[in-house]
């Protein structure tokens, strides 16, 4: 996979990116720390979606 993005350190870094980084620096739990607030938060994405279309149909039928 090839992730076409910045590397400059706190501006544009990537968080699969920092994943990696993490991995490579055998920090394992800061990495599994990055994994889980990813997946949190696309899980709260997807339950806003959720939400957002469910009050829309019942708005507009």
């Amino acid at each position: 996979v090839i992730f076409i993005a910045g590397n400059l350190p706190y501006k544009s870094e990537i968080a699969p990116l920092l994943i990696v980084i993490r991995l490579e620096e055998y920090n394992y739990p800061a990495a599994t720390a990055i994994a889980a607030i990813m997946l949190a938060l696309s899980f709260v994405m997807l339950l806003v979606v959720n939400l957002v279309q469910t009050w829309s149909r019942k708005r507009y039928g």
